[in-house]
């Protein structure tokens, strides 16, 4: 069965998209921690981030660190914080979020509810 990021790859469901290329994708978190809450994907359906090959894991990387600094120029924050958990669903992605301190990062916190012209909106700082 098709993840739901497979499905955003798909364009079945719609996302607020930061960043695309042949192989990866970044959007926004629909349900994040911070304004700016990003999730980098590859575009390739891979449960664990450690399944992928290794030039396929560097590139997510270096695709991942091009949009954190899109992220780092748009949103006030001291740092982007990236983590990997992959619990949440089982496409491989890499979280990346506007951060002020290790407590921003906490995903046992309350997600933010952000209406989709919110979402829209940091979309837009985020790529221009």
């Amino acid at each position: 069965m098709a993840s739901v990021f497979s499905k955003i790859v798909a364009s079945e469901i719609p996302c607020h998209q930061i960043a695309e290329d042949d192989r990866f994708m970044a959007f926004l978190d629909v349900f994040p921690l911070v304004k700016g809450h990003t999730l980098v994907i590859p575009k390739q359906e891979v449960d664990s981030i450690f399944d992928l090959p290794t030039d396929d894991l560097k590139d997510l990387h270096v695709f991942a660190r091009d949009v954190a600094k899109m992220i780092e120029r748009a949103m006030p924050c001291r740092r982007i914080g990236m983590t990997v958990i992959g619990l949440e669903v089982p496409h491989a992605h890499i979280h990346l979020m506007p951060i002020n301190g290790v407590a921003d990062m906490n995903f046992e916190r309350p997600k933010l509810t952000l209406s989709q012209d919110e979402l829209s909106e940091i979309a837009a700082r985020i790529t221009q």
